[in-house]
């Protein structure tokens, strides 16, 4: 998924003389088996922060730019404090990326478990939800990016092995 996601970038900034070599096929290595989970909650940083919301925006646009599907699925995330420490990291957490530009709504053991009914939560002091977040198809992405890198005149070289002099 990286090396698509960099063709991908380099042939959008204009390059057209990106190759990517791919070892194998693409997503034969470790892609195939990747949770797909797409989150913007949980970061202090405002540069990953904004990695993360970049991330959620173009895979949201990136099945019609390209035709191809991405599984994406904005179904929302849920992070569950269960102790006051926790509630109070994630209160920052929360804060920051409000300010951040990030919908993180505080709710209560009850709001959480209508969301999600199967939750067990008698034991946890709040939740912290982001409708927008969810998850997508780690192979499906990665396929939508090696095609919309090679739109952009991008090539991509499966199989592609390594002489030895």
């Amino acid at each position: 998924m990286i090396g698509c996601s960099v063709a991908y970038h380099l042939a959008h900034m204009g390059w057209r003389d990106v190759v990517l070599l791919e070892r194998d096929r693409i997503t034969s290595g470790t892609t195939w088996h990747a949770a797909g989970l797409m989150v913007t909650f949980g970061s202090t940083s405002e540069t990953s922060t904004e990695m993360r919301k970049y991330t959620r925006d173009l895979y949201a646009r990136l099945e019609a730019e390209t035709g191809q599907a991405t599984g994406l699925r904005q179904i929302g995330f849920i992070e569950c404090a269960a102790d006051r420490d926790r509630l109070e990291e994630y209160r920052r957490v929360s804060a920051f990326n409000r300010l951040c530009g990030v919908d993180v709504q505080e709710l209560s053991p009850r709001e959480v478990s209508a969301l999600f009914p199967l939750a067990r939560t008698e034991d946890i002091l709040a939740g912290f939800y982001v409708k927008e977040d969810g998850r997508v198809d780690p192979v499906d992405v990665t396929m939508a990016l090696a095609k919309g890198a090679r739109l952009q005149g991008a090539t991509i070289v499966e199989g592609w092995r390594r002489r030895r002099c």
